[in-house]
């Protein structure tokens, strides 16, 4: 039975982007042992959607109010990459980790699984 989901961002600077994630963003951590940190997650979604390209896999952090979020970040240091877009389906902006990758965040108008 399937109990959870586990989620990889692959960084140039992965001690950066931890310390970002614990830090600035607040996710509560484990240590696996060696400063390897998890990090926890607040409840998922998945979904699965068509391409013509090659398949890929896509992490964006969910969000109830995008504007007031990326204040309360812009106001921690993060820097905005993206700025608000309307996405008919969402909000989406993306903000910058350390290590310089872009990490999608968006505010839903679409109905959420993690209310089922």
């Amino acid at each position: 039975m399937i109990n959870g989901a586990h989620v990889i961002i692959y960084s140039r600077d992965a001690a950066a982007d931890r310390a970002f994630l614990r830090d600035v963003l607040g996710l509560p951590d484990v240590d696996a042992g060696d400063g390897w940190l998890i990090f926890k997650l607040p409840p998922a979604e998945l979904a699965a959607h068509p391409t013509e390209g090659a398949p890929r896999h896509e992490f964006s952090l969910m969000c109830d109010d995008i504007h007031a979020t990326l204040d309360d970040l812009a106001g921690r240091g993060v820097q905005v990459d993206v700025p608000v877009r309307d996405r008919g389906w969402g909000l989406l902006a993306a903000i910058r980790l350390p290590s310089g990758g872009e990490l999608p965040i968006y505010q839903p108008r679409h109905p959420l699984a993690k209310d089922i």
